[in-house]
Order: C-alpha cells, then sequence, then structure tokens
C-alpha cells in the first residue's frame, strides 16, 4: 500500500487506543463485572451470577424502579422547560434588540458555572428557614407564599427543575442561536414580502432549518437528563424519604454500600437506555432532514 495512503491512519493510531484504554475496556469490564457478585474492594473471590443484579433491580424493591421512573421524567420535562424558553429567547436576541450580546452573556454564564456551587448556593437559597427567596417573599409582604422548596413532595422536583433550567437555558439558546445565524436572511424577507407573521416565519422557516441545532440540543440534553447526579445530590441528596431518587443517586449509594456488582449493572442499564435513545433521536431527525 501506497506510504501516503497509510500515512493518515497513524495520526488516528493514538486516538483509537486512548479510547479503548479509558472507554471500551472500562465498559466492557463493567458489563462482565455486572453479571457477577462483586461486593468487596478486590475481585479475587467474585462469582459468576448471570442476570441475577438485572433481576433484582426490576423485582426486589419498588424503590429501584422509582428511580429510573424518576430519571425518565426529569429528562422529558427538563429537556421541555429548557428547550421551548430557550427557543424563543434565540429567537427575539436575534431580532434588532439593544443591548443582545449583554443579554446573551447574562443567559449563558450560569451554565459555566460547576454543578456543586449550584447546588449548594440554591440549597441556601431555598432553605426553608433562612433562605433567600422565603425571605424576600416575607420582606415584600407575600409570606403565605412561602414553600418548603426542597422537603415538601409537592415542590421539591419543581425546585430541582428550576434550578436546572436557570442553569441550562443559557447553553441551550446558544446552540439555537448559532444554528439560527446560519439561515439566509433572504427566507425571511421573501416571507415577509408575501404576508407571514412571525408564527407562520417560525413554524415554517425557523423551526425546519433549526432541526439540526435542536437534535444537537436534544442528543445533549437526555443524555444528561439520564446522567444526572450532582445537583440532585447536592440540593436533595435524593430525599425526602426517597422522592427525588435517581439512577445514578442509587448507583452511588450501592457503590459506597460495597454493591458493585449491583452499581454496574445500574450503570450498564443507564448506559443502554442512554445508547437507544441516542440513536433513535439522531435516525429520527436525519429522516426529517432527508425528507426536507
Amino acid at each position: 500500500m501506497n506510504k501516503k495512503k497509510v500515512y493518515p491512519y497513524w495520526f488516528l493510531l493514538v486516538p483509537l487506543v486512548l479510547y479503548a484504554l479509558f472507554f471500551l475496556l472500562p465498559s466492557l469490564l463493567g458489563v462482565f463485572y455486572s453479571f457477577t457478585d462483586w461486593n468487596s474492594r478486590t475481585t479475587d473471590d467474585l462469582q459468576f451470577v448471570a442476570l441475577k443484579n438485572y433481576i433484582e433491580i426490576f423485582t426486589s424493591d419498588k424503590e429501584y424502579l422509582s428511580g429510573i421512573g424518576h430519571t425518565l421524567m426529569f429528562t422529558v420535562v427538563s429537556n421541555i422547560v429548557k428547550l421551548i424558553p430557550a427557543l424563543f429567547l434565540a429567537v427575539m436576541l436575534q431580532e434588532g434588540l439593544r443591548g443582545k450580546n449583554i443579554y446573551r452573556t447574562l443567559l449563558y454564564l450560569p451554565s459555566i458555572l460547576p454543578f456543586v456551587i449550584i447546588g449548594i448556593v440554591f440549597r441556601s437559597v431555598l432553605n426553608y428557614n433562612n433562605g433567600l427567596l422565603n425571605g424576600v417573599l416575607e420582606f415584600l409582604q407575600l409570606g403565605f407564599l412561602k414553600q418548603k422548596w426542597l422537603s415538601d413532595l409537592g415542590m421539591v422536583w419543581k425546585s430541582i427543575v428550576g434550578v436546572d433550567a436557570w442553569r441550562g437555558i443559557g447553553y441551550v439558546m446558544t446552540i439555537f442561536i448559532a444554528g439560527l445565524g446560519a439561515i439566509p436572511k433572504t427566507y425571511y424577507e421573501a416571507a415577509q414580502i408575501d404576508g407571514a407573521n412571525f408564527w407562520q416565519r417560525l413554524w415554517y422557516i425557523t423551526l425546519p432549518m433549526l432541526s439540526g441545532s435542536i437534535m444537537i440540543n436534544l442528543v445533549f440534553g437526555i443524555t444528561y437528563g439520564l446522567k444526572v447526579f450532582d445537583i440532585i445530590y447536592v440540593l436533595t441528596n435524593g430525599g425526602p424519604g426517597h422522592a427525588t431518587e435517581v439512577m445514578t443517586t442509587y448507583s452511588y449509594q450501592m457503590y459506597a454500600n460495597g454493591q458493585y456488582g449491583m452499581s454496574v449493572a445500574f450503570n450498564t442499564i443507564l448506559l443502554i437506555i442512554t445508547a437507544v435513545v441516542g440513536v433513535f433521536i439522531v435516525r429520527t431527525m436525519s429522516k426529517k432532514e432527508v425528507q426536507q
């Protein structure tokens, strides 16, 4: 084979080796360990238990199933809460709004903050007794609106989703803004000449042309939602009770308790769900792009 043809493949060798060592090999080992009774710091006395760990997750304890349900619920709700406002903010900021660059920066800033820092800050802000939010409500003579934001079953998920949206909307908006910048202005000019209003331009031009950006946001958002851990762990630690436990917090608890086989089984389920959903979204959006 010609050396010039072989030469580029050498540049791929290092990334492929690193990928195999730090992702592929650990993933395969994780799948293997999920079929064992690994429950100690060493792997000397491992016993193969087949599907026992998976069966236990789905049959022995409703709390495990509720963790899967909470994960899926959070993934769906958090994406809706972020995608729709982010889209309208992006469209508004693409218009001739004065100071739009300042607004973009302010909206994007929360997304660069670490989840742990955000969780600590909002855990203080949402504290029932001396939190800033309830303090402001009291100051405004709106004490009847005070809530136990992180300990009331009816409010805790709303609070978590709200904090997550505060952090993530700016990031989603930025991806939409990048997509909007790639749409030729002549499309909108032609639509205006034909008498199309704002909503018609949004529906027939903006949304179809943003299918790529929507796909990117969905893949990122769903992957994040299925793996969410930091924000929930810091804000509520899975409480009150087990009301906000998700797959990752259960996996962490199993690991902390030495149930490594069960922990890896939970992560394997999470990996499969993430892969299936991601492939489905990409294939669905790709088909729509071809049809357009």
